[in-house]
């Protein structure tokens, strides 16, 4: 057996399930540089695609079970802890995904197989795999198991609304948030900011703070709640 195929039986072990389909598993697997544009090889990028669908619905539900009291506003915050490419990249790590994963030698030369996007993306397709393989209920398991800490971890600090909004737009191919001073108002002693964070494609989103910073972090906790509401 060669160090691949044992991590591969490796991480079927730890995630409790053995695929049937070994062809969609492989897939799952494979990252774009191994297929370098090939029709022949197919790659995980498609899988990406639905294994978010399907993180972002057991996620969404089981906050809505966690946290039966809080506001929409308030669930979606915490979606954004839980759901972005560093928390995907921990789970894949705690599952062995990160040795069975297939690239080609260049890649892996760069850096590829510790690169928390490549991770990130490469669990969303194993999520999206157990679902074909198994349905929800499989895909369900092993959201619930390697985020399990974050679960449980929810009342802790969050992290800063500029920090979470950055995130949030790396996590969808975006440019990291801009913020501008739109006026300033007040006296030199009690100045008051109007700042606005900008996102392309998106309409701006403005607060007012007695500091830039105080001001460009209500704007970005803005934005966020603009988002969880469906606004974006």
């Amino acid at each position: 057996m060669n160090t691949r195929t044992a991590a591969i039986a490796e991480l079927e072990r730890r995630i409790g399930h053995s695929f049937s389909d070994r062809v969609l598993f492989e897939r799952a697997l494979t990252h774009g540089s191994v297929t370098k544009g090939s029709a022949r090889i197919a790659d995980n990028e498609r899988l990406e695609f639905l294994g978010d669908r399907v993180l972002n619905l057991v996620v969404a539900e089981q906050l809505m079970h966690l946290e039966p009291d809080a506001t929409e506003g308030a669930l979606s915050k915490l979606m954004n802890q839980l759901v972005n490419y560093h928390a995907c990249a921990d789970a894949a790590r705690r599952a062995g995904l990160r040795e069975a994963l297939r690239f080609d030698p260049s890649a892996t030369k760069i850096g590829a197989r510790d690169n928390d996007r490549v991770l990130g993306d490469a669990c969303e397709a194993l999520i999206a795999a157990l679902y074909l393989d198994a349905g929800l209920p499989a895909a369900k398991d092993f959201i619930l198991a390697f985020w399990g800490e974050l679960f449980t971890t929810l009342d802790a600090p969050t992290k800063d609304p500029k920090t979470m909004l950055q995130e949030w737009a790396m996590a969808r191919g975006m440019p990291a948030p801009t913020y501008r001073v739109v006026k300033q108002d007040g006296s030199a002693h009690e100045p008051v900011f109007t700042i606005a964070v900008d996102l392309p494609g998106l309409a701006p989103m403005t607060a007012v703070g007695g500091s830039k910073k105080e001001a460009e972090r209500l704007a970005a906790d803005a934005m966020l709640t603009r988002h969880a509401e469906g606004g974006l």
